[in-house]
């Protein structure tokens, strides 16, 4: 927590409680962002969901998480642009697979004869 550390609320010299352990909880907050998961859905390895929900509200509404990701930018990334042409997508992503194609007729097969022909 070296460059997060100052910018995080509860650190000695704050009032109100000090956070156990904020390493937990800013790995909480990656898990949800990253699995679309609901709060409820929160592992038990991690603190109870309501309680991690509320403190990343009150983070939000205080403004850390501006102050976080301002802290962790990188400047020189500020003109990149990544567009379609420079990620490469996941190989699922490739395209819909061909639709089956119907079976031959019995006319196509020969089992039957053309309709234009004959019997």
């Amino acid at each position: 927590m070296g460059r997060l550390g100052p910018l995080l609320p509860g650190k000695v010299g704050n009032a109100g409680r000090s956070a156990a352990d904020n390493r937990l909880f800013l790995n909480a907050v990656p898990w949800i962002a990253r699995s679309g998961a609901p709060w409820r859905d929160l592992p038990e390895r991690f603190e109870p969901w309501n309680s991690v929900y509320r403190r990343f509200r009150r983070w939000a509404q205080k403004g850390v998480w501006q102050r976080v990701f301002q802290a962790v930018q990188d400047p020189a990334l500020d003109w990149m642009m990544l567009d379609s042409t420079s990620v490469r997508a996941h190989q699922h992503a490739a395209g819909q697979k061909a639709a089956p194609q119907p079976k031959p007729s019995a006319v196509r097969t020969g089992v039957l004869p053309a309709s234009s022909t004959p019997l």
